[in-house]
């Protein structure tokens, strides 16, 4: 399958405590880390759940 490269480009303060669970469980701790994830469908809704915080690239 395709990868994805999700890059946190916002921070999570002030945000639902959901959304901050889902960013962390994308492995993203701190402005501009990045995680390489398989593109399955869980992956994605997450990624869209949370779009408004990162940067996403195919690889």
């Amino acid at each position: 399958m395709a990868q994805i490269q999700v890059k946190l480009v916002r921070s999570a303060i002030d945000r639902p405590e959901r959304q901050k669970r889902t960013v962390q469980s994308l492995g993203l701790n701190k402005l501009n880390s990045t995680a390489t994830h398989e593109s399955n469908p869980s992956i994605l809704g997450m990624v869209k759940s949370v779009q408004h915080l990162l940067q996403v690239t195919e690889l």
